[in-house]
């Protein structure tokens, strides 16, 4: 008889030397970039930057190794284009700390790039198989619903930063508990949806062009609409609404393939944002400003002063992007130079507007370039959802690059005042932990699953030695 033995497919050894060549251009990109903004700002190269580089490379290269150890078949490209725009966040951190802007600060981002690498790897040593989330989708609801509802449960005091109740802060600790929170509600809308997208995709009453659902099949977009406008009303965070019921809305139309549930999603939100912005002054400040910016809308304490005197035009939300788009205006097409900016003159500009810094010294070509690289990272992750093996894992690949590309959108758009001002935050850019944690966390749940939907099947070999022929 013959023994039929399954031997693992090797590591494909030609593209993990692409990755860490592509893992060290980007570091040596990042490290051309820091010292262009040293010899802007003091005529010489930055003294601590072969520490520097030094230690991004060294934390990139740790993070390539458990890759190349816990997920060899994932795609290559996803660590270099997260490293360079992390590294690119960090330059322009630096450059806004060298230039007097309060609350930029490069030490605590490089420290919070390592613990979002550290938590990078440890969801790849710990998730071996990310289909087990698949077991956890109403756990999984349930934290996310009780990381929202924390800041929106406690005093002022500890939750509220500039009108929005997100944060937890308890000392000179704080964490802003809702990133996760849209982690955690993606593993649900995934499991919900592979279970539920039969009874989703039945059509009702045709209207027009349009099949529109059943009536009773609307609960869950119902559910989540009334969600999305409890985290407006109670919480005032008009970004994490419009991002979390548009995943939802995206999701379910990758389950279904039904249009109607994008159109019914939109009115929805619209008509609640409408209602909204009627009913409380903070969404309503923001309609306000984004109508016409040029006209200063007063309110409450605004984010740019610690009083509201009268008449001050730097009390107004309508200052902030005003700033911010005087300097796009001013970077042009190639912008000013690292260095050679004044993004001092942006509010925020270390958070809520580093695009709009990053805009006024790389110009319009710079920011080209660096919308194309998330445009890549979201690619990469759309390609895994297609080329997964099954329903879980492409809607959860699906609803992670969304969540990514709609972020994105949201921070860019209301940055160049294509829509309302949110206060969400560039992805890996932007000074912060809690959302830099959260990515990196989102990033290793790509990679996981692009390490199994590439993955070849275990080769089948015939082991001749275990072949006994016997003669009568």
């Amino acid at each position: 008889m013959a023994e039929m033995l399954a031997t693992p497919v090797p590591m494909p050894a030609k593209r993990r030397v692409a990755q860490l060549v592509l893992l060290a251009m980007a570091v040596l990109i990042i490290m051309g970039a820091y010292a262009n903004v040293g010899l802007a700002v003091d005529g010489k190269v930055p003294a601590g930057m072969l520490a520097y580089g030094l230690g991004l490379g060294g934390l990139m290269l740790a993070a390539y190794l458990v890759l190349a150890k816990f997920a060899p078949w994932a795609d290559p490209l996803i660590l270099p284009l997260v490293t360079l725009i992390n590294g690119l966040g960090l330059v322009m951190i630096y450059r806004l700390e060298s230039a007097d802007m309060g609350g930029a600060s490069t030490a605590n981002q490089i420290m919070w790039t390592g613990v979002g690498v550290v938590m990078f790897s440890i969801t790849l040593i710990v998730l071996r198989d990310h289909r087990m989330l698949q077991r956890l989708t109403y756990t999984a609801g349930a934290v996310g619903l009780v990381l929202l509802a924390i800041p929106a449960l406690l005093p002022g005091s500890l939750s509220e930063v500039q009108g929005a109740k997100i944060w937890i802060r308890i000392g000179g600790f704080s964490i802003q508990p809702g990133e996760f929170a849209k982690l955690a509600l993606v593993v649900f809308f995934a499991g919900y949806l592979v279970a539920k997208r039969d009874v989703l995709a039945l059509a009702g009453r045709r209207l027009l062009f349009i099949d529109l659902p059943r009536a009773r099949d609307l609960g869950p977009v119902l559910v989540t609409w009334g969600l999305s406008l409890l985290v407006l009303v109670f919480e005032k965070d008009l970004g994490t609404s419009l991002l979390l019921f548009g995943t939802f809305i995206a999701m379910l139309y990758i389950a279904t393939q039904r249009t109607s549930w994008v159109l019914i999603g939109i009115l929805l939100f619209v008509g609640g944002a409408f209602l909204a912005g009627q009913v409380f002054d903070h969404v309503g400040a923001r309609f306000d400003a984004w109508l016409d910016p040029s006209n200063p809308v007063f309110y409450g304490t605004a984010p740019v002063c610690l009083e509201d005197p009268p008449g001050d035009p730097m009390c107004s939300k309508s200052y902030q992007i005003m700033q911010g788009l005087f300097g796009f205006g001013a970077g042009g097409i190639l912008g000013t130079g690292l260095g050679q900016g004044h993004p001092d003159l942006i509010p925020l500009s270390f958070s809520d507007f580093i695009f709009a810094a990053t805009g006024e010294e790389l110009g319009l070509t710079g920011l080209m370039a660096l919308l194309m690289l998330y445009a890549l990272l979201v690619e990469r992750g759309l390609r895994t959802s297609l080329v997964a093996r099954d329903p879980f894992s492409k809607l959860l690949a699906g609803g992670l690059s969304f969540i990514l590309a709609w972020q994105v959108f949201i921070i860019v758009g209301g940055v160049t005042n294509l829509i309302p001002l949110t206060g969400l935050v560039t992805p890996f850019m932007s000074q912060g932990g809690s959302a830099l944690l959260a990515n990196w966390i989102l990033i290793a749940l790509l990679v996981r699953m692009s390490d199994a939907a590439r993955r070849p099947p275990p080769q089948a070999i015939q082991n001749e030695g275990l072949t006994q022929v016997f003669q009568r």
